[in-house]
């Protein structure tokens, strides 16, 4: 549909694949490497970071060399007060320093020299082809197109967070030499803004981590590195230990929050799944803004505080066109299962939307009735207490009757596999 987009994907070709990490052992991090990982943390030379890739954004070098790499007896930065480490804490740097591994990690180590990934190559920008914008066939969607037009991410953001992405890669791998890291979520799915946040996961390995422990643990040394290593282009960094643990931080050059993750290799598989839909029929995108921005003036666009997020009123978006009487969009993983099989290994998922064609519907509704549609079939239509919302169906299906599903007032099935997930806790509009 867009060939030769590589956003997104592992820095290596198809030709390395019997090399990639995924083919690595699955105590790819055990006990000893974990040691290694924090080894390498506290002796990773600053200068040798710098002349990897210079860490600059066109002009601007933010890296202040000239400051000791160690930051010896500065105070401690202010995100990190006040949050408690799972541990016992230790001075990072000091010569006598004992750090408690979880007992998670305490596995036989497996050298893996000789299966070391290929070097870091960067990567070019690559948009889909290009799609026209929707006749305006009405005052209301002539509005909705010029919100589009004035507020839809442009190419200019997402290099940014490209770049950052591609410079903070070759940071995390000091740490764990065979990680990668993807750009997913709004920033490359096709419905993000100018204003939205990037999102990041770090991959070390192929099959789920235990977010409690593993998870924690390895952004625990993320964070220690970011905070000591590369203060002077990233700011604000903090460790969120939530039910999916993520660092959060500010890149001082492009200005973009970052969340980072370790291992949602489904949220990568969603990412370029919900991708395809965005640029399968040009309505969907502008339709999906305009959505957002109403939500978000409603302020019931906030996952943290118990609404809707964003990935969520996508996905009801979705749902809603293609079931309409004459749908504008149908299932693509039941008509494509192959390009969106969950057995595809990720640095081969990105190429998915190259073999799905543009979708042309019957259905030559304005966008302007579309929005109006949506808000009647969600208020008037749509059975919150029996129904359960389903985009890899194309059609509701009946709401799940386990114990986890009582008093939700929402239930979509929130991911591209065929496991359902609740996803939603909305309890008001």
């Amino acid at each position: 549909m867009f060939p030769n987009s590589i956003l997104g994907r592992p820095p290596f070709t198809p030709n390395h694949h019997q090399h990639s990490f995924f083919a690595l052992s699955p105590t790819l991090y055990s006990h000893q490497q974990l040691i290694d990982a924090q080894f390498n943390f506290q002796n990773a030379d600053l200068s040798r970071a710098v002349s990897l890739q210079q860490l600059t954004y066109g002009n601007v070098s933010p890296i202040q060399t000239s400051a000791s790499p160690l930051f010896r007896g500065r105070k401690r930065l202010s995100d990190e007060q006040n949050l408690p480490l799972d541990g016992k804490r230790q001075r990072f740097h000091s010569p006598h320093q004992e750090y408690s591994m979880p007992p998670l990690f305490h596995a036989h180590y497996v050298p893996d020299i000789v299966r070391c990934v290929p070097p870091f190559r960067e990567l070019s920008l690559l948009e889909p082809r290009e799609i026209t914008l929707p006749e305006a066939k009405d005052k209301l969607s002539q509005q909705i197109l010029e919100l589009f037009e004035a507020c839809g991410q442009q190419v200019s953001d997402l290099k940014k967070k490209e770049l950052c992405r591609a410079q903070l890669q070759t940071e995390t791998q000091l740490l764990f030499p065979q990680s990668r890291l993807f750009l997913v979520g709004s920033s490359l799915n096709g419905f993000g803004t100018r204003s939205s946040d990037g999102d990041l996961c770090l991959v070390l390995k192929e099959e789920p981590v235990n977010q409690k422990t593993e998870a924690r643990h390895i952004l625990t040394l993320v964070h220690k590195h970011f905070c000591t290593r590369l203060s002077g282009y990233i700011e604000r960094p903090q460790l969120i230990r939530a039910k999916v643990p993520i660092v959060k931080f500010r890149d001082k050059v492009s200005c973009v929050e970052f969340d980072l993750n370790v291992n949602n290799t489904v949220g990568i598989r969603n990412t370029f799944l919900l991708r395809t839909y965005a640029y399968l029929e040009n309505r969907v995108r502008p339709l999906v803004l305009v959505i957002k921005k109403w939500a978000s003036h409603h302020d019931i666009i906030d996952a943290s505080r118990g609404t809707l997020s964003s990935y969520s009123f996508v996905l009801m978006v979705l749902h809603y066109l293609q079931t309409l009487p004459e749908p504008i969009l149908p299932s693509l993983q039941k008509i494509y299962p192959e390009s969106f099989s969950t057995a595809i290994q990720l640095h081969l998922v990105h190429k998915a939307p190259c073999n799905v064609p543009p979708y042309l519907s019957k259905n030559e509704s304005s966008l302007g009735d579309l929005l109006l549609g949506f808000l009647k079939y969600y208020a008037t239509e749509f059975d919150w207490n029996s129904q359960m919302i389903s985009v890899r169906e194309a059609k509701v299906i009946p709401r799940p009757d386990g114990i986890e599903w009582r008093n939700k007032y929402i239930c979509v099935e929130g991911n591209a596999t065929k496991t359902t997930s609740n996803i939603l806790l909305f309890s008001y509009y």
